[in-house]
């Protein structure tokens, strides 16, 4: 499964860990300005906002997450079960889920200029082609100032407001929210005696306060592992001290090899992303390289038309002292 966050220092930070039992080849995707998007009921936009993002390249960027030139940040998440698509809809905007992304990335600079194309779209059941088919998806969508998640289900397209900047995937979004309640006695400061007023108690340890937070590997226990962590993480402004503290609350509900079998295998964590969203700087890490990687979309020609992609640097890079 995977989980999403945002953070925000002196610059926004926006990004996902992408946790599965294997991979597909994705690589770091640069559309400029003028990459044709053609879409499959919506027409062709030859002139759009520039991203950048994590994306399995099929001559199309078929995006997982990913950012604009303006700050807008969007990335999808597993959500089989829940997940529903449609047959085309007069007078919608009949989008399919695989171009979701580029569809509210290429025209949309705030996330409320995508609640207005929310509004009037259907998410269409059209996959990619028939050697792909479409994975059940919910969405988050971030600006510096506020996120949404997205969610297309049997009952129609939901849109939820998300105060605490993170998802991950099943159940449906308001249940999470929800069951943040269960948590509300956990606290990152020293833990108080309140088992009974006539027999005090007393710490043994520091973190007790955090008792009861879970650490399991569940959809809804990385939602309070991770919206615990990054509403309650400090860190400088620097971007050193900002990129850092982001990868270490994605490494909060990160996935090791081997602890979550699925009947292919085990799902683990296979890359972990960190977008600056105001400089358009796109960082990662990989399950075998825990050095940091960063690609720079304005260092490309965000006024061509060529996608660009640069394959993931997977093996350990250790940098030896003696």
């Amino acid at each position: 499964m995977c989980t999403a966050a945002t953070y925000k220092t002196k610059d926004h930070y926006f990004g996902r860990n992408l946790d599965y039992e294997f991979s597909y080849g994705e690589s770091v995707a640069v559309t400029p300005r003028n990459y044709p998007f053609h879409f499959r009921r919506m027409g062709e936009r030859n002139s759009h906002y520039a991203m950048i993002g994590m994306a399995f390249v099929q001559d199309y960027p078929l995006y997982y997450d990913a950012t604009n030139e303006k700050g807008l940040s969007m990335a999808g998440l597993n959500f089989p079960g829940n997940a529903d698509y449609k047959p085309a809809q007069p007078g919608k905007d009949n989008v399919s889920p695989f171009e979701f992304i580029p569809w509210i990335l290429c025209q949309c600079a705030t996330v409320a200029e995508a609640r207005v194309l929310l509004a009037r779209m259907n998410m269409l059941d059209e996959p990619f082609s028939p050697q792909m088919p479409l994975s059940p998806l919910h969405w988050m969508i971030s600006d510096r100032d506020e996120s949404i998640v997205v969610e297309s289900v049997k009952d129609g397209l939901k849109v939820y407001d998300d105060p605490v900047g993170v998802m991950t995937n099943n159940p449906p979004f308001d249940y999470h929210m929800t069951n943040l309640a269960n948590y509300m006695n956990v606290t990152r400061d020293i833990a108080v005696s309140r088992f009974a007023e006539n027999y005090p108690l007393e710490a043994f340890s520091r973190g007790m306060g955090g008792i009861g937070l879970p650490g399991d590997l569940s959809s809804a226990s990385r939602f309070v592992k991770a919206a615990f962590t990054r509403l309650n993480s400090l860190s400088g402004d620097s971007e050193s001290e900002s990129v850092s503290q982001f990868f270490h609350i994605l490494a909060s509900v990160a996935q090791q090899r081997g602890c979550c079998r699925v009947p292919d295998g085990f799902e683990y964590t296979i890359y972990s992303s960190c977008c600056n969203t105001d400089k358009g700087v796109y960082y990662y890490t990989t399950y075998e390289n825990s050095q940091i990687t960063a690609v720079d979309m304005h260092r490309e020609d965000l006024d061509g038309a060529a996608l660009v992609s640069y394959p993931l640097v997977q093996g350990q890079q250790i940098r030896w002292q003696n």
